[in-house]
């Protein structure tokens, strides 16, 4: 959530910012500043009338102890008129503050100066590639067929037990999953990430606390009958351990790693591009956070970013890591770099993390702070990314390393799956 004092001083950056992520509502600034005038006009009348009630108060001790009851009982009418008055107003800045609020969650992030204008994926930017593309042997199938083939994943029988989006991994598929889960979490530990395991349900209050609330509303699956939301991702709730916290400069930076299963109600649209693994309702992902001095946060940035690509290169698979554009960018983060990989016998590059800096959006929200070495209490700057997200990379793995034998695993795999292959 943007901060109401930086738009009122910044009206003009705050709308060309937003052009960048072509966000249409940009009446929204001006009716942010126009209710915090009245919030400072309801407030300054409330103030006043109360300074006058505590004085009076004082003033009729006085005059009590003076004798003077007369002018102590009108004093005393006064101080009931100007009580009467207090309540109305008190509900009036209540009412005010619920409008501003709901009207500034509505405003996203302002993105970073680093973000490229355009409007789709076709826009972004390609920073860098790495790895080689596979040359598949003739006769090679995508995932979906490898699985059948092995009998790593029952997508039928996900469909039978839930519904489309919910696969059933199974044998060597679900040792898989547990390995890759392993082998990333440790990954991300000996890089001195702290490891949780949180809630994979979170209340309201957190869901907005990281923006996917009102954003991304009909994106989540909503227990309805306690209000709790399955989370799309571990950020929510680990981000979450430092809402309303006040830290020490000498606690940041804060590294966190968490597996969870994700929980998205978007499946996108039919046809290829989202056959077996290529989007799921349900699908496992490990995710690093970090919390910040605002000082710091883009040099944080670039090491997220060169750890992620760090953890693609152990698995030995070709990838590439795009700067999004404005348009292509989320409600909250200020900018992000995505990593896809090369799925070989798909012929195309699939997403597998997104590394992201969202400033002090979020823990403006979470009122997550820090106080710096003066005393005074300044917001710190939150990011995470998804180191990695399951689905696709084991599409890759399977795809662009099969041959007729097996499907052969990169080495870091092997002392965690337990084998060099799957046969």
């Amino acid at each position: 959530m943007l901060q109401v004092n930086y738009i009122r001083q910044n009206r003009e950056t705050v709308i060309e910012r937003l052009a960048i992520k072509n966000f249409s509502q940009t009446h929204l600034v001006d009716e942010v500043i126009a209710l915090d005038d009245d919030r400072k006009k309801i407030q300054a009348e409330f103030d006043n009338a109360q300074a006058r009630v505590n004085s009076a108060s004082k003033e009729i001790g006085n005059l009590m102890r003076s004798g003077k009851k007369d002018e102590a009982e009108s004093l005393k009418a006064e101080v009931a008129a100007l009580k009467t008055n207090i309540d109305p107003l008190k509900a009036q800045t209540a009412e005010v503050e619920k409008q501003l609020l709901d009207k500034l969650l509505l405003i996203p992030n302002l993105p970073s100066s680093l973000v490229p204008k355009g409007k789709t994926p076709e826009d972004n930017e390609v920073v860098r590639e790495g790895g080689t593309k596979p040359t598949l042997e003739t006769g090679a199938v995508p995932h979906w067929e490898l699985t059948t083939k092995y009998k790593l994943i029952d997508f039928e029988l996900g469909t039978k037990i839930t519904g489309s989006g919910f696969p059933v991994y199974t044998g060597k598929g679900a040792k898989l999953q547990r390995a890759l889960v392993q082998y990333f979490l440790e990954f991300n530990t000996a890089a001195g990430y702290l490891e949780y395991l949180p809630p994979f349900m979170v209340n309201e209050d957190s869901a907005y606390g990281t923006g996917q609330l009102p954003d991304k509303e009909g994106q989540m699956y909503h227990v309805t009958a306690d209000n709790f939301y399955l989370i799309p991702t571990a950020e929510v709730p680990v981000t979450n351990v430092y809402r309303d916290t006040i830290l020490k400069e000498d606690d940041l930076p804060i590294k966190m790693t968490a597996y969870s299963p994700c929980f998205r109600r978007e499946a996108g649209s039919y046809g290829k591009d989202v056959r077996g693994l290529n989007r799921l309702h349900q699908f496992e992902k490990v995710e690093i956070i970090q919390i910040v001095h605002p000082e710091k946060s883009y040099e944080v940035l670039d090491d997220m970013v060169a750890h992620v690509e760090k953890l693609l290169q152990s698995l030995e698979l070709p990838y590439r890591i795009l700067r999004l554009c404005g348009g292509d960018m989320g409600f909250a983060q200020s900018i992000t770099y995505d990593f896809e990989v090369y799925s070989a016998a798909q012929s195309r590059w699939l997403e597998v993390s997104s590394v992201s800096n969202y400033e002090n959006f979020q823990t403006n929200r979470l009122k997550c702070r820090f106080k710096d070495a003066t005393g005074k209490t300044q917001l710190t700057h939150s990011l995470n990314g998804s180191s990695l997200a399951l689905p696709r990379i084991v599409a890759a793995l399977l795809e662009n390393n099969q041959a007729g034998e097996g499907i052969m695993l990169p080495k870091v795999l092997h002392t965690y799956f337990g084998a060099e292959w799957i046969m």
